[in-house]
């Protein structure tokens, strides 16, 4: 007789909420955010897998690759998400980190079903994006069994990427074809299988350590200032002048002045004030100090 795989602890029944329809809205918002203070410490407790996982990446960077995350349904869109932020706010190419969601563009604002039970459109996604040896592959899925994802995992695999895996269901965690499998276990959710809740937010905790850690060691922050980021808006205009500001202690009228010469890039003015050079110069000697601010600065004094 075929064993039935354990139920994953993202579909289990939550003791805590089983009457919950009959709360007031007040208790009903109290217990959630009750439970939701459970997701910190299970994102804390994968910290060293996490660390690990940053590392693979880098490595992979610095070699020229690409990050890509693959989910399907809230795993899919949040992978999206944190892909789509990391251009503005480092300053890299929309290629480094991608984010791909079975059923594609559409998935992002409205269901597509049985999208995510395929596991050769996975596998055919990843041949489609020219993964290599060279690139990370990051498998999202709450319950651990998505076979789109799956999929893309195994061919990664074959074609001999870096691979990691994000879960919340330690049940699920036995066969997954990943290098690296970070597990938060955050419980059965408030709403029985609705996780977008608490599989969400500690899926999105994850995701935000591993491109911020890797491009902190990259060279994209100093300090704790986003150095190399894109100026696309007034507000982040606005910021790129104060950064500028703030570390080169000059008025904001001459900061303004300086980054429109250094084409609104904020490491390289920065480079250009310390060492006084012109704008070709200063890029040059950040390639040469492998992007750093520190180094390129330091080297200057």
């Amino acid at each position: 007789m075929k064993k039935h795989r354990p139920l994953p602890t993202t579909e289990h029944s939550n003791r805590r909420s089983k009457n919950i329809d009959r709360l007031s809205t007040a208790q009903i918002v109290e217990l959630i955010n009750s439970e939701d203070m459970l997701v910190v410490p299970a994102v804390g407790k994968e910290r060293k897998k996490i660390a690990v996982a940053v590392d693979v990446i880098v490595e992979h960077f610095r070699k020229g690759g690409r990050l890509f995350y693959v989910g399907a349904g809230t795993s899919g869109r949040l992978g999206v998400l944190d892909a789509s932020e990391c251009p503005p706010t480092f300053g890299v190419s929309p290629k480094l980190v991608q984010g791909i969601i079975a059923g594609g563009r559409r998935a992002l604002v409205r269901a597509v079903e049985g999208a995510e039970d395929n596991a050769n459109n996975g596998a055919r996604e990843v041949i489609k994006r020219g993964v290599c040896n060279k690139d990370v592959v990051v498998g999202i899925a709450a319950c651990g069994l998505t076979p789109y994802v799956r999929g893309a995992l195994r061919q990664a695999r074959k074609l001999k990427a870096g691979t990691i895996f994000i879960t919340c269901a330690p049940e699920s965690v036995k066969g997954i074809p990943a290098r690296i499998i970070i597990n938060p276990v955050v419980g059965p959710e408030i709403i029985t299988g609705s996780t977008r809740m608490k599989a969400g937010t500690a899926t999105k905790l994850v995701l935000n350590i591993l491109t911020t850690t890797a491009m902190i060691k990259m060279g994209k922050v100093y300090g704790n200032l986003m150095v190399d980021l894109t100026a696309t808006n007034n507000k982040l205009r606005d910021r790129s002048v104060r950064i500028v500001v703030g570390m080169t202690g000059l008025s904001r009228t001459k900061a303004a002045k300086l980054l429109e010469r250094a084409q609104g890039k904020v490491k390289a003015a920065i480079v250009m004030h310390f060492r006084k050079i012109n704008l070709h110069q200063a890029i040059t000697v950040l390639d040469e100090c492998g992007q750093s601010l520190r180094k390129a600065i330091k080297e200057g004094k």
